[in-house]
């Protein structure tokens, strides 16, 4: 059985593809190496790679996405260079275990060797399959620009791409433009409106804890109501809870996983409220909030109990900010 990026790579022409995968952070990463490289975007973005055919060339660069679902069943796909952002539990659910996650993930690396492939990975990350070259990167790395885009976890985003384009062998100026001019993707730390003072901000992308701590200790100050719950993956909330303690006022849960996290949440001492869906759980953040505050969808859970996907999820997010008074 092949996954059809495998088939892709075996139909494609012999393009120069530049993978990347890790828990999170894949989207933000892929579509600014697209945005450094000038190369079109394709796998786990939204648009097959099979579909690239007829609108690439020999020799062309190719920035993709790969989940762990993409990554089960290749056989030969080799990127020229290929990306490790980071590895935290997640598809529990799917996986079994946290080791069987990260060997899906890994197979990125396992057809790659030298003088040509680069590996690029967190800086004392470890072994790897594969003979690729290595090179590391971490979010204290300096920068021929700083990211356009806020958080400490998309400048760790953005020092990959960095070492990536760099692997690829994109010049210095085009990779500085692109950091001060990218502005994201949507549905990731995506600010709607802002209504007297308060503001509303879309991050249905973060389908996992870790996500969701990473856009929790995106907001400095500021204090957050965040609507949490959905489909879950077999994740433990402790962390979470944990990254919620002085940052989040009140929580809003909902879906199949609302009870569970609220009882996660008092037994910290977090307030939170059962809406059931996201439009009450939206009202009654709307409600609550006073001027300053930030109410911030960032579920930590799948979206598949209530929606089609993320997409959908966060799409009526902004559908719902939108129509308040």
């Amino acid at each position: 059985m092949w996954s059809e990026v495998e088939l892709a790579w075996r139909l494609l022409p012999a393009l120069k593809l530049l993978a990347v995968t890790g828990t999170n952070g894949k989207t933000t990463t892929t579509e600014l190496l697209g945005a450094m490289l000038r190369a079109p975007t394709a796998g786990n973005v939204g648009r097959a790679l099979s579909d690239l055919d007829g609108h690439v060339q020999e020799g062309d660069w190719v920035v993709c996405e790969l989940s762990s679902f993409q990554l089960e069943d290749i056989e030969t796909l080799r990127p020229r260079v290929a990306v490790l952002l980071n590895l935290e539990p997640d598809h529990l659910d799917r996986h079994g275990s946290f080791e069987a996650y990260r060997a899906a993930k890994l197979r990125l690396f396992e057809n790659q060797r030298p003088p040509d492939d680069w590996a690029v990975t967190p800086r004392g990350f470890g072994t790897i399959p594969g003979r690729a070259r290595i090179v590391e990167f971490s979010r204290d790395d300096p920068l021929p620009a700083e990211p356009l885009i806020p958080g400490a976890h998309n400048r760790e985003n953005a020092a990959a791409a960095v070492a990536a384009a760099r692997a690829a062998g994109v010049r210095e100026q085009r990779i500085a433009e692109a950091l001060r001019t990218f502005a994201g993707v949507p549905h990731r730390l995506e600010l709607v409106r802002e209504r007297d003072g308060v503001r509303f901000v879309n991050d249905s992308k973060a389908t996992n804890t870790a996500a969701a701590r990473r856009a929790l200790a995106s907001f400095d100050g500021a204090p957050l109501r965040v609507i949490l719950g959905g489909r879950g993956k077999g994740e433990s909330w402790d962390e979470l809870v944990a990254a919620a303690r002085g940052k989040v006022a009140k929580a809003y849960v909902l879906g199949e996983t609302g009870a569970e996290i609220g009882g996660a949440l008092a037994a910290a001492g977090i307030e939170s409220a059962p809406c059931g869906d996201l439009e009450h759980a939206l009202a009654a953040a709307a409600a609550d909030a006073a001027p300053g505050d930030v109410v911030l969808l960032s579920p930590a859970c799948a979206s598949f109990d209530q929606f089609r996907d993320f997409e959908h999820r966060g799409d009526e997010f902004r559908r719902l900010v939108q129509a308040l008074p």
